[in-house]
């Protein structure tokens, strides 16, 4: 199949090689571009938590990186814990499946009454210190990086989207500046009529309201049950 790929690097750039591995032919242009943010915390801390590979890149780059990797870490998926190995973490654990699935470890795992920092992107899902509040469980959340949309639709991908089979998405806000985007640039229609693979039901839920007809939703929020749907 020919498909689409708007996620930042450098996570776009594995999943096409994995994608092409497969046989498929793959365009990438991705919509947003990851900045860090000097964001600072207070501690101490019982534990760091992070639900995006970007979270785990971006602390290995703050001031205080040395600090944070004495921390356990508690990630919401595989490939974020990979990441945060990576990058100099030791002690992580991943809950592999969604923000409820962490809310549960972490509770599990951590003393009733303790503190932990979130280590968040400025555009986020979900509700983890509220949720883990009434588990009692404080959150500290510290926004340490932002994706940054591009202001327009990159001219390869408005001009190949005819010949295009599907698209790839991973996220609601990708989703949503992809739509805006299009949109602008006078594509929204080819863009809605192609198959459209999603990593959850919240990153669908855009396209299905803008009118997307081939929607597939993986049976697990990671990558390897995405790609079973194509």
């Amino acid at each position: 199949m020919r498909l689409l790929l708007t996620r930042p690097e450098p996570d776009a750039a594995r999943s096409a090689d994995a994608l092409r591995r497969r046989g498929h032919t793959v365009l990438v242009a991705p919509l947003t571009r990851l900045e860090g943010i000097a964001a600072d915390f207070s501690g101490p801390f019982a534990a760091l938590l992070m639900t995006s590979a970007n979270a785990a890149r971006a602390a290995a780059q703050h001031a205080r990186a040395s600090e944070l990797r004495t921390l356990p870490v508690v990630t919401v998926g595989a490939r974020t814990a990979q990441v945060a190995r990576a990058a100099g973490f030791s002690d992580v654990t991943s809950a592999d499946g969604a923000l409820g699935d962490l809310v549960r470890l972490v509770a599990a795992r951590v003393q009733h009454g303790a503190r932990v920092l979130y280590l968040a992107g400025e555009d986020r899902a979900g509700d983890v210190g509220g949720d883990l509040a009434r588990r009692g469980i404080a959150v500290e959340t510290a926004v340490i990086y932002r994706a940054a949309a591009l202001a327009e639709l990159p001219g390869e991908l408005r001009a190949s989207l005819d010949r295009l089979d599907g698209a790839l998405h991973y996220s609601r806000r990708s989703v949503e500046i992809l739509l805006r985007l299009a949109g602008g640039a006078g594509v929204l229609e080819p863009l809605l009529g192609l198959s459209h693979y999603c990593l959850s039901a919240e990153v669908a839920r855009p396209l299905q309201a803008a009118g997307a007809a081939r929607l597939a939703v993986a049976a697990h929020p990671d990558e390897n049950a995405l790609f079973a749907l194509i």
